[in-house]
C-alpha cells in the first residue's frame, strides 16, 4: 500500500449520532410538525390558512406535502439508523458500478420510503431495495455535469466507466462495416446469442485468455449484461435461502443480482487491511479465510453452493496470480462448490508489470464443470450502453439453463451484430485501441494518485481497473461507518459522487473507492471539489483535536 494504512480505528458505539444528523432530523421534524398544525386549521376552520404560505395548494397539494415531508423523516430516520450507504452506481447494473453503487443520501420522494398497498409485500421489498441503493445515481442523471449547459452539476467518480476513449470506440463504431441491416437481425434471436456472436466471443476468449485450445461456442451464453449472466447463475445453482461465498470489500451490485430473482445470500469473506503474521499485504484472501468463512456458515445451517470471485477485483483492484486462482479452485473442489468468476476487468491492466491469469488459462480445472467465467464489454471497451455480458462454462446442462433467460435477457440483433464486428477487429483492438486505452488509463491513474500524495492519503497502489481504493479513515472521528456516511454527504454537497466502503460491504469504516477513467477537464474539476471537501473536513477536526490537548 502506498502511504501504509495508520493502525485501524476503533468503530464508536453505533448510538452515536451526529450532531449534524440530529440537527437535520429535528428541522424536518419542525417543517412536519408546523405543516400538520396548519393543515389540521384549515381542516378545522375550513379556511385556506395554507394558501397564505403556499399560495395556490389546495387540500390535495397539502396532503401530498404532508406525505412528502413524512417520507424525508422517514428516510433520514432510516438512513442514520441503520447507516445504509449503499449506492448502485456501477454501469453494469457496477452500477454499479461500478455497477447498485457507492452512495446514499435522503431523497425528497416519499414514495421511495412509504409502503405502497397496490404492491405485494415482495414488490415491497424491491422497491425498498431499489431505492435504497440507486437514490442518489437517480439525482445524479437529473443533475449531471456538462461543462456548458450544467457546469455545476454531479461529477461521478462512482460509477464504473471507461470515459478515456469515448473518441476511439465512436469512430469504430461509426465505420461502413458496423451499418449493416439484414432480416435476421430484426427477428426473434437465438436466446443464447446469435450464433455469428457466439463464435467470436469463444475466439476472441481463447485468444486474450490465453486458453490452451480453442474455447467452444456451444459453452457460451450471451445476455444484456454481467449482472444478468450472474442472476441466471444464481437462479440455476441455488434454491431459494442457498449462498454463494465472496470475498469482501466486493462489488456491492452482486447483492442486487443475486437475491432480486433468487433470493440467495452472498456469505462475506471479510478481508483486513492490517499486515499480520498471516496477512502479507492489505485485504488478502486466502484459503483459510474462505475456509473459516464456510465452515463457520454450514454451522449456523447455511448451504453454501459457490464462491463468486472478481479478477482484477473490485474494488481492490488485485489480480490474482495463477498459484491463488488454482488454491481457490481447489478448496471449491474439496467442498462440491461452484465458482463464478467475472473477468470484465481482464482488459483493464494497464501496468507492463502486472500479469493477468485468465481462470481459463489452467490447462486443467480442478473442477471444470463447476467452473463458470462471466466477461462483458462495459468496462475495458468503454461501452456499458449496449449492455452485453457472456457466460463461459464447460458444463452445458448449465449453459442450457442459463440459456433460458435470454427470452428474458437477450440483446437486440443489430447490437450483436455491431459487437461480433467490433471483436473480429483484432488489428485494431490490439494496435490502436488496447495500446493507448492502457497509456490514458496509466496517465488518469498517475494523475489521481499524485493528488492522494499530497494530501498524504493512503491508498492501494495496484495497475489494473478503472479505480483506486483509498484510505480516508484521518477525516472520521471517530472513526465510524456513520461518519463515512457523513463525509460522503459533504462529498454530495460539493457535487461529486464518491463510493463508500460500506457499498462494498467493506468491514472496516474509511476506506473509499475513486473512479478515475474520466476526461481530465471532469477528473480535475471532480478532485478539486473532493479536495476542498477534505480541506474543510480538516478545518472543522482542529479545534476538536486542540480541545482535547
Amino acid at each position: 500500500m502506498s502511504y501504509s494504512s495508520d493502525t485501524l480505528c476503533t468503530p464508536g458505539d453505533p448510538s452515536l449520532k451526529s450532531q449534524g444528523a440530529h440537527t437535520e432530523v429535528l428541522e424536518r421534524m419542525g417543517h412536519l410538525t408546523q405543516s400538520i398544525e396548519e393543515h389540521i386549521g384549515q381542516l378545522s376552520t375550513g379556511h385556506q390558512q395554507l394558501e397564505a404560505h403556499s399560495p395556490g395548494q389546495g387540500p390535495g397539494e397539502q396532503e401530498a406535502l404532508l406525505s412528502h415531508q413524512m417520507g424525508q423523516v422517514v428516510s433520514l430516520l432510516q438512513s442514520e439508523t441503520n447507516g445504509l450507504l449503499p449506492h448502485p452506481l456501477d454501469s453494469r447494473v457496477d452500477i454499479g458500478a461500478g455497477q447498485p453503487g457507492p452512495f446514499t443520501k435522503p431523497t425528497s420522494d416519499c414514495e421511495t420510503t412509504l409502503v405502497s398497498h397496490d404492491l405485494s409485500n415482495r414488490g415491497n421489498d424491491i422497491s425498498t431495495f431499489y431505492h435504497t441503493h440507486f437514490r442518489n445515481y437517480i439525482l445524479y442523471h437529473e443533475d449531471k455535469y456538462h461543462e456548458d449547459k450544467n457546469p455545476s452539476g454531479f461529477i461521478n467518480l462512482a460509477t464504473c466507466q471507461n470515459k478515456l476513449c469515448t473518441d476511439l470506440i465512436t469512430e469504430r463504431l461509426s465505420r461502413e462495416d458496423m451499418n449493416i441491416i439484414e432480416d435476421t437481425l430484426l427477428q426473434y434471436p437465438d436466446w443464447r446469442g446469435h450464433p455469428f456472436l457466439r463464435e467470436e466471443v469463444a475466439r476472441f476468449l481463447t485468444h486474450y485468455s490465453k486458453a490452451p485450445a480453442q474455447l467452444d461456442p456451444e459453452n457460451v451464453v450471451v445476455l444484456n449484461g454481467c449482472c444478468p449472466v450472474l442472476s441466471a447463475l444464481a437462479m440455476v445453482l441455488c434454491e431459494p435461502g442457498e449462498a454463494f461465498l465472496t470475498p469482501a470489500p466486493f462489488y456491492g451490485t452482486f447483492v442486487f443480482s443475486t437475491s432480486l430473482y433468487a433470493k440467495v445470500e452472498l456469505i462475506h469473506v471479510y478481508l483486513d487491511s492490517e499486515i499480520t503474521e498471516g496477512n502479507t499485504r492489505p485485504f488478502q484472501l486466502t484459503v483459510d479465510k474462505l475456509e473459516h468463512t464456510l465452515l463457520e456458515a454450514q454451522l449456523k445451517g447455511k448451504k453454501v453452493r459457490g464462491l463468486v470471485l472478481t479478477n482484477p477485483q473490485n474494488p481492490l483492484g488485485d489480480v490474482y496470480s495463477r498459484d491463488s486462482l488454482i488454491e481457490y479452485l481447489e478448496f471449491a473442489k474439496r467442498y462440491n462448490l461452484h465458482v463464478i468468476v467475472d473477468e470484465i476487468y481482464m482488459l483493464s491492466v494497464f501496468d507492463e508489470s502486472t500479469t493477468f491469469h485468465s481462470v481459463l488459462s489452467i490447462k486443467s480445472l480442478p473442477d471444470p464443470k463447476r467452473t463458470h467465467v462471466i466477461w462483458g464489454t462495459s468496462k475495458c471497451f468503454g461501452i456499458c450502453g449496449f449492455r452485453f455480458g457472456a457466460l463461459y462454462t464447460h458444463n452445458k446442462e448449465v449453459a442450457s439453463a442459463v440459456s433460458s433467460f435470454g427470452y428474458f435477457h437477450s440483446i437486440s440483433g443489430i447490437a450483436q451484430h455491431k459487437l461480433c464486428r467490433l471483436l473480429q477487429d483484432r488489428e485494431w483492438i490490439d494496435q490502436v485501441y488496447l495500446p493507448i486505452s492502457h497509456s490514458r488509463l496509466q496517465v488518469a491513474h498517475r494523475y489521481i494518485t499524485d493528488k492522494l500524495k499530497e494530501l498524504q492519503i493512503p491508498y492501494l497502489h495496484r495497475g489494473a481497473g478503472l479505480y483506486v481504493w483509498i484510505n480516508l479513515k484521518k477525516y472520521l472521528d471517530p472513526c465510524t461507518f456513520e461518519q463515512e456516511l457523513l463525509l460522503l454527504r459533504r462529498f454530495l454537497d460539493k457535487k461529486v459522487i464518491v463510493g463508500t466502503g460500506k457499498f462494498f460491504l467493506c468491514k472496516e469504516p474509511g476506506w473509499f473507492r475513486l473512479v478515475f477513467a474520466e476526461r481530465y477537464p471532469q477528473l480535475k474539476l471532480a478532485m478539486d471539489r473532493f479536495c476542498q471537501v477534505l480541506a474543510e473536513q480538516q478545518l472543522e477536526k482542529q479545534p476538536e483535536d486542540t480541545m482535547r490537548m
